[in-house]
């Protein structure tokens, strides 16, 4: 018997929860664990009610936007977000959990790097998430949710260093 590793197995739980979405570029599947047990689930796609592109076409794939970019023209609320929102939903905590997100081609079913994009990651910093583990061609890899907050404030003060300087 092959018996997946904690992580494994809830990196397929993730990618079972992607077939849910709407979306016609990319489907995104996470769920977040909280004392190794599931507490809350979320998939990409519109608000709740919220027309679906899968019904009327995507504005990106005509104005022909690059994934990861362009989140002004997308209805969609990331897997990441959701999930985020429907353990509040719920009144189910998550601070210290472990969230898993998996990613595929819409088209293709090739899988993706589904790595947060930084309102998600601000998000997660927020909600109080400890880890965030994703699906690579290699595996898995474990993202510390805490090196962020790090990055995000070098970040933000490497561009108001630049834009002082243009204002001088």
């Amino acid at each position: 018997m092959n018996r997946p590793n904690k992580d494994e197995y809830y990196l397929e739980i993730a990618k079972a929860v992607s077939k849910r979405s709407p979306c016609i570029r990319r489907r995104y599947g996470a769920i977040i664990v909280v004392n190794d047990a599931i507490v809350s689930t979320g998939y990409n796609g519109p608000a709740r009610g919220v027309i679906n592109c899968i019904e009327v076409g995507c504005i990106k794939n005509i104005l022909k936007l690059p994934h990861g970019k362009a989140y002004d023209y997308c209805p969609a609320v990331h897997a990441e977000e959701n999930t985020v929102v429907n353990a509040a939903r719920n009144g189910s905590k998550i601070s210290n959990g472990i969230l898993y997100i998996y990613g595929e081609d819409a088209e293709t079913g090739e899988e993706v790097e589904a790595t947060p994009c930084n309102r998600c990651k601000r998000i997660l910093i927020n909600a109080g998430v400890e880890k965030v583990v994703i699906k690579t061609k290699e595996g898995f890899k474990i993202l510390d949710v805490k090196s962020w907050i790090r990055e995000d404030t070098e970040s933000y003060l490497g561009l108001l260093e630049e834009v002082k300087k243009t204002e001088k």
